[in-house]
Order: C-alpha cells, then structure tokens, then sequence
C-alpha cells in the first residue's frame, strides 16, 4: 500500500484539485451561467502564491511555513473574489454562449497579461516556488479537507435560501424575477464564489507544481474543467467531484494504455496526445445521452425511495 501511495502520489492529489476545480465551474451553472472563466481565476490565484512564497514571505526554514501557505490561500481567494465581481457585474449580463465567449476571452487577457510581465516571469513563468511539504502525498492536508469543506458548504448552499433562488434562476430566470429574486445579485455571487475557489485553488496547486506559467490558465483547460462538470453531472455539487476525479486520471490511464505495447503505432500516439480531442468527444456523446451528467439528484431521490 505504501508503494501505492508513493508511486501515485501526484495523480492522487491531482485528482482531489481537479474536483476542487469542478466545483469552481459548478457554482456559476447553478445559476444557468456557462461562465468558462475558471483558469484564469486558477492562475490568477497560483500566481499569487508564486509571487509571495518567493518575492515577500521568505523563510530560511527548509520548509516553507504552513501558516503563510494559508495566508497566500486567504489572499489569492480575496484577489480573486474581488476581480470576480468586477468581471462579473459587466460579463453577467451575457447568456448563454456569449457568456462563454466573454469568460474565454477574459482568461486570454489574463494569459496575455502574465505572458508580457516581469513579476510573473513572462513565457517562462516562476520558478523554485518552495514547498510546505516533504512529499506530494502531503498535500493532501490541505486539499482534502478544503475538498470535503466545499462538498458540505455546498450541500448546505443547495438547501438554504441562497441556493434555492440559484436553482429557480437557473429553471427560469424571468420566473425567478417575478417571485422578487434578483438575478443580477444572485449570479454575480455564484460567479465570484466559484472564483474565490478557483483561486484558492491555484494557490495550492503553484507550491504542488514548484513552478507557474502561463499554461496554467488557457482555453484549451477551460474546456477540460466544462468536461468535468457536464461528464460528472451538473445538477447536483457530486457530479463535479466525480467528473474531476475521474477525467484528471483519465490522461494517465490512456498513457497507461497506449505503453502496454502491441497497439498501432498511430493509436499508442492518439492515446498519449489526444486528450482534448476525447474530452471533446465525451463532451458530445455526452450531452446527447446524459444530458444532466452521470450523477444527477434523481439518483438520489430512487435510492430514498427504494428505502
């Protein structure tokens, strides 16, 4: 078991961000928004971190402290709330695919921004970022909980007032209106929540990956975290936990599958470095056949019913 967790360590954490990530998108689709703007928010947040763990909080300790990891989370997600209402409040009165297209072009602004700055490093990024942790499974300190604190945050959130005016937005959003509900508000606070947890996020992940760039937040990730959502299911806050589990192993398992040998050389190829052509094909099929994703409430509703 131990030589389990060591040889998968990374995948393992991965995986627990990859949900965190989900989820991020899963806030502003409660309210009917196709907002794509995660990544952006995610390397906004990871820049953050980078930035502070290696230009202001400098420790000569060999680990870098817990405590300033927390504080770099805190701040990245308060950075990342306020650009959030900032964008939001302009980008949200666009619906649908136009929405998409706003949030998309706002993570290129972003992608461009850090391309053309010093303190981000430019095309090369930041390097050397210190870690808080001897190993990668330690990681999981800080992600699980922060995982199993927005799983019960939003279980919450779905069941209280707040969350019931998300849903009645998200079914009809003139209906929502008419009962005294205002949209505007309602959605600008899915949107800046979901990226409050996007950048949290990015924070962790900057000290995980020991280095930041611009990749981190591009189109084609927006896609991959949209894949989690409408895969896992979007109805309910466990579809995107599952779908970001399971599609952040999804690369490695295809990688696993194309080094088996006795596979066509073109196959062994498309199986290492056609990722997003599959995730988009999943995307497809899936929309066709699952509309609500695989773990929709209904699932839970026949298993009360079942008792």
């Amino acid at each position: 078991m131990a030589d389990f967790f060591a040889t998968y360590a990374s995948l393992i954490v991965s995986m627990v961000l990859g949900a965190l990530l989900g989820l991020s998108l899963y806030l502003p689709l409660m309210t009917g928004q196709l907002s794509l703007a995660s990544p952006g928010f995610y390397a906004l947040g990871g820049y953050i971190a980078a930035i502070l763990s290696t230009k202001v909080f400098t420790s000569s300790s060999s680990l870098f402290p817990i405590p300033l990891l927390l504080l770099e989370m805190l701040i990245a997600g308060v950075i990342s709330g306020l650009l959030g209402v900032m964008v939001g409040i302009p980008a949200l009165r666009l619906r649908g695919i136009y929405l998409a297209i706003a949030t998309i072009a706002f993570v290129e602004v972003l992608r461009v921004i850090s391309l053309n700055l010093d303190i981000t490093g430019g095309a090369v990024g930041i390097f050397g970022i210190p870690q808080p942790f001897q190993t990668q499974l330690e990681y999981l300190w800080i992600a699980l909980p922060l995982l199993l604190i927005s799983m019960v945050l939003l279980y919450r959130l779905e069941r209280i007032r707040v969350g019931r005016a998300f849903i009645a937005i998200r079914e009809d959003e003139l209906a929502a209106g008419a009962m005294g509900i205002n949209p505007t508000y309602y959605k600008v606070l899915a949107f800046t929540l979901g990226a409050m947890l996007a950048g949290i996020v990015g924070a962790i992940s900057a000290h995980f990956l020991n280095t930041w760039n611009a990749r981190q937040g591009t189109f084609d990730a927006s896609i991959i975290y949209l894949t989690f959502v409408l895969i896992g299911g979007s109805r309910s806050f466990l579809g995107p936990v599952v779908g970001g589990m399971v599609f952040t192993a999804l690369p490695e398992i295809l990688r696993s599958l194309a080094d088996t040998g006795g596979l066509p050389t073109w196959l062994a190829q498309f199986l290492r470095d056609g990722r997003l052509i599959i995730f988009g094909l999943l995307i497809v099929i899936g929309t066709i056949f699952f509309p609500q994703g695989l773990i929709t409430p209904d699932i839970f509703q026949r298993r009360k019913s079942q008792k």
